[in-house]
């Protein structure tokens, strides 16, 4: 009997919002019987990878504040959103997102009286031409903790990214079976089964402020989005 070739991929559990979502890629033989090799099954890991331009850079940083009492903590942190929130809006940030507060006791030491600490996450997008400002005009302030800073690629070319990094992962699969299969005598290789197995990876660079140094947007590392899958295939 001759094996049965691959008739159709489905994907599942797919995020919608994600350039390349954990989907899961299934060998659907008609009628629903069992994959079925009579030769040699082969099963190998194809990958790729794909540098992009980034057109924005995705920004995260913690907010905090210490006071006597839980009042005074929170009003504190209220003063520093508010400047944090101006300093953003003249950057042009878009995307913005605001978590609500926790707050927590801190214990006395020896050092220091026992005090109320709040803080919150502030997120957003903005141009990588004002990497400069934000971590000197936002990172400067008063109870602000910079998170690294990822590059986000222009969504536009999300789908012709998604379509070269399959056929580039599938097409790593496929030579290294050929390769395999020619290396114990045979001669043929045909698909059974591929398993995606992940997606985009973005660069980080941590974003510190400093007096001195200076921070180039040229110098972050552009977005790379990357593939992987797991393919058997039947050798004969």
């Amino acid at each position: 009997m001759k094996p049965r070739a691959l008739s159709a991929l489905s994907t599942a559990a797919c995020l919608p919002a994600s350039l390349l979502p954990a989907c899961l890629l299934l060998a659907r033989p008609a009628l629903a019987q069992p994959l079925r090799c009579d030769g040699t099954a082969v099963e190998v890991r194809g990958s790729a990878e794909l540098k992009r331009a980034a057109d924005r850079l995705r920004f995260s940083l913690e907010l905090q504040s210490e006071a006597p009492g839980n009042a005074a903590a929170l009003a504190q942190l209220q003063t520093r959103l508010a400047a944090v929130r101006n300093a953003l809006q003249a950057l042009q940030v878009s995307e913005l997102e605001v978590s609500s507060p926790t707050t927590w006791s801190r214990p006395a030491t020896k050092q220091q009286p026992a005090a109320i600490q709040a803080r919150l996450q502030v997120s957003g997008e903005l141009a990588p031409a004002r990497l400069q400002a934000l971590i000197r005009q936002v990172g400067g302030l008063p109870g602000v903790q910079l998170a690294p800073v990822n590059t986000q690629p222009s969504a536009g070319g999300d789908a012709a990214a998604r379509r070269q990094l399959l056929k580039g992962a599938y097409q790593d699969a496929l030579t290294q079976a050929r390769d395999l299969a020619d290396a114990i005598g045979l001669r043929t290789v045909t698909p059974l089964s591929v398993v995606l197995e992940g997606g985009m990876r973005p660069m980080l660079m941590r974003a510190v402020a400093s007096e001195s140094a200076g921070f180039d947007p040229a110098e972050l590392p552009g977005p790379v989005d990357r593939l992987a899958l797991q393919a058997t295939f039947c050798a004969r």
